[in-house]
């Protein structure tokens, strides 16, 4: 059994396009297009140079001696909380910047929850002079101002979401209508592994020079490319694909996934989609999906603006559905607790997604001599309130 998408953008069960046949031109030049020129070698060479001399890598993989020491494991942290923008999420938004301006689009559109993707797209479409336009949700806005500000220095027009949730899924349908509306010109930069093929396996390629450089950082520090684990919070999930890439298919190295539980799984508040999931359809494809009796999606509930989507990317299904995954769910309470925790310990303040994934270590003992792989998938400045009005710092 393969891990990784078939030519239809299936995994397992998962995946697939389901769209609206007014979408179906937009997809289809991308499905159509995207794996020859992520092959060409000049697309290749640029996207590598600017993932050195512009976003900075290879990131780190730290060796985190105080957080080893308290959980008595060897305990790696990959810094993706080092990149320009101080998230993964601008390794896709490289990628697929490229990809756009090789396709000949001339404008950009994206969805965001906690701002970090809307600013590494507001980021790349400054940096190609593209313009840009990011839906957001009203109540995300509000959350996460600092991002908002960023993406509006950055000549990027934040237009807020105002039905629903008023969150991320209502972002999402906001940006898909603009799609159909402007099918020629733009082209829709999606942030995590989620929506129509080719979309969940292009992010998960973008990003998967993640668990490319692990395998060599590891190599050099413990003499194996490969942890016991490797351990990431997942929201859509880019950045648990980007860490599980190179692994997925190697059933040595276990993988950990680590959902949002809100305010507890069963309590009504939650985005634990891998428990509370029923098979279903959200914005074009196939997936574990929160929802009613009737099919109505459930809105999710989290403290982090980014774990907050009621699906999950179609890898992530496959992966916890056959068992290859191994799903955790977080309360906000673990989660706020572990972030300090880190903070405390390794003078690195995660972002509240981040701390999602320390705080497994009450749920999950690990052996001595485990190598314990954690996905540090962005910094805390963009949280810096949420801790401040939770901790009363």
């Amino acid at each position: 059994m393969t891990y990784h998408a078939d030519e239809k953008g299936y995994y397992g069960q998962f995946g697939g396009a389901f769209i609206p046949e007014m979408l179906y031109p937009n997809t289809e030049e991308l499905r159509q297009n995207y794996l020859q020129i992520m092959e060409e070698p000049s697309f290749i060479k640029e996207f590598r140079t600017l993932l050195k001399d512009y976003v900075g890598r290879p990131t780190p993989l730290y060796f985190a001696k105080r957080l080893s020491d308290k959980y008595k494991t060897k305990i790696y942290l990959k810094r993706e909380d080092l990149c320009h923008t101080g998230a993964h999420k601008v390794n896709n938004t490289i990628g697929q910047i490229l990809m756009a301006k090789r396709l000949g689009k001339t404008r950009i559109i994206a969805e965001t929850g906690a701002g970090q993707h809307g600013v590494a797209t507001a980021t790349v479409c400054a940096l190609m002079g593209i313009e840009c336009v990011v839906y957001m949700g009203e109540i995300d806005i509000a959350r996460q101002a600092p991002n908002v500000a960023r993406m509006k220095m950055l000549g990027t027009e934040v237009r807020p979401a105002l039905s629903g949730s008023r969150t991320l899924k209502d972002a999402t349908n906001e940006a898909i209508r603009d799609w159909i509306n402007n099918p020629v010109n733009t082209h829709y930069i999606i942030g995590s592994v989620v929506g129509p093929h080719p979309y969940p396996d292009m992010v998960a390629r973008f990003q998967s020079v993640i668990s490319e450089e692990i395998q060599s950082q590891l190599l050099e520090k413990e003499g194996t490319p490969n942890p016991d684990y490797v351990v990431a919070c997942v929201g859509g999930g880019s950045n648990a694909a980007g860490a599980y890439y190179h692994y997925l298919d190697n059933k040595d190295v276990g993988i950990i996934a680590v959902e949002a539980a809100g305010k507890g799984v069963h309590s009504g508040e939650s985005a634990a989609t891998s428990v509370l999931g029923k098979v279903g359809i959200i914005h074009g494809s196939k997936t574990l999906l929160m929802q009613t009796q009737d099919g109505q999606i459930t809105e999710p509930y989290s403290i982090s603006a980014g774990l907050d989507y009621p699906g999950v990317g179609p890898m992530h299904a496959h992966l916890y559905t056959s068992g290859r995954g191994e799903f955790i769910s977080i309360t906000d309470e673990e989660a706020m607790t572990a972030g300090l925790m880190v903070s405390q310990l390794e003078g690195i303040i995660p972002a509240i997604e981040t701390s999602h994934a320390f705080a497994i270590f009450d749920h999950k003992k690990f052996e001595q001599d485990d190598i314990v792989v954690i996905n540090l998938s962005g910094r805390g400045d963009k949280d810096l309130q949420t801790y401040i009005d939770y901790f009363k710092l």
